[in-house]
């Protein structure tokens, strides 16, 4: 009995020392000390105190009634001034609209505008320059090196470099290519240098052609890429000699003489590069494009941000076409032959492609490698090395 009432005792007293700490708090509130109301370790400071939350549903319903009284009443007092409608039409909302288009009730994008700038001021100021830097540096090498030269005389016996598969699909690969090229260089570049030239109605009936070509050569030249990357991926995988070639550039400035296998690490650069990386970004976003990926929607943000990735990709794809062409036709001797004729002096493989010229000279890859009757080597008797 004794312990029942010393228990209540006790809860009795803890609770008359509670209350009592509850009061001393609230007095100390009413009644602050002096430095108490500055002091942080009493009274933190608390920056967003007075700051009242906005309910995100109290929004104030829209009387469109009054609005159009009040802009009918701005007509009377300020005339012209339709601020307030050009305001609602370039809001980026959605409003009704009775066509089937997804997006005709947004009557003006935005950030059209921004891909506008974009385009006509990085893209074409920019990659304009790139283009013209590339060919006046290439130019420049040409004057100052000429066509690269056979050191040594010419044998007469020929080895097969490419099938007539082959070239037929470079070809195929290159004149689409030189095609895609033209006109989009003039779709992007011409109103800066024949538009002056040709007048407004002559230069939107080229333009109008030239992208109808454009988008019917696009897809053909997708197609090219991905035969040629079956026909030659396997000589273009990297090796280790291919370092070599490229910590002295090939010897293309100081002339000395670099092994390489079929291809060097100069064309396997523009192959994994230039058509495989740059060629399936070009041909990816010409799809959207074109509109023909199925099951995709063609908003208008999604046509302009394929727009400016094609754009930049086809550039840098340009930009490092102007060598591969270069170096194929007027800036080595014995290049173009190789892929119009399909054949090459056995001097001209031993001198710019040894370790290729070896493995044919023991065996491991054959002189003809396509099929009797289908390839004939052109006649080509001894005779001191020259151009062509």
């Amino acid at each position: 009995m004794r312990s029942f009432w010393t228990k209540w005792l006790a809860a009795g007293l803890m609770a008359l020392a509670v209350g009592a700490v509850h009061a001393q708090a609230a007095s100390d509130t009413a009644n602050p000390a002096p430095g108490a109301v500055t002091n942080p370790a009493i009274n933190p400071p608390q920056p967003l105190a007075n700051v009242a939350s906005q309910n995100i549903f109290d929004v104030p319903p829209r009387d469109l009634a009054a609005e159009a009284r009040k802009q009918k009443q701005r007509s009377v007092v300020q005339p012209g001034n339709n601020a307030p409608v050009w305001r609602e039409v370039n809001s980026d909302q959605r409003h009704y609209s009775s066509l089937p288009d997804p997006e005709a009730g947004v009557l003006i994008q935005r950030t059209g505008q921004k891909w506008r700038m974009f385009r006509n001021g990085v893209i074409t100021v920019y990659g304009g320059w790139l283009l013209v830097g590339v060919a006046v540096a290439i130019l420049g090498f040409f004057l100052w090196r000429g066509m690269i030269p056979l050191k040594t005389p010419r044998t007469g016996r020929m080895i097969e470099r490419f099938t007539p598969m082959e070239r037929m699909v470079h070809w195929t690969m290159a004149i689409s290519f030189v095609a895609l090229a033209v006109s989009g260089i003039i779709m992007m570049f011409g109103k800066f240098f024949l538009l002056p030239l040709l007048g407004h109605t002559l230069f939107g009936w080229l333009t109008y052609l030239l992208k109808n070509i454009h988008n019917i050569v696009g897809p053909l030249f997708t197609l090219s890429i991905i035969v040629g990357f079956v026909m030659f991926v396997k000589d273009n995988l990297p090796r280790a000699v291919d370092w070599q070639w490229v910590r002295s550039f090939g010897g293309l400035a100081s002339g000395r003489h670099v092994p390489s296998h079929r291809f060097n690490a100069g064309e396997k650069l523009w192959f994994w590069g230039g058509l495989v990386v740059f060629g399936i970004i070009v041909s990816i976003s010409g799809w959207v494009l074109d509109m023909i990926v199925p099951g995709m929607d063609y908003f208008r943000g999604t046509m302009q941000v394929a727009n400016i990735v094609h754009a930049i990709a086809a550039t840098i794809m340009m930009a490092m076409a102007f060598g591969h062409i270069y170096m194929g036709t007027i800036g080595m001797e014995g290049a173009y032959r190789a892929m119009r004729d399909g054949w090459v002096d056995e001097a001209w493989a031993k001198e710019h492609h040894e370790l290729w010229y070896d493995d044919i000279k023991s065996g491991k890859i054959p002189v003809q490698r396509s099929r009797a009757g289908t390839a004939t080597p052109p006649v080509s008797a001894p005779r001191p090395s020259g151009r062509g």
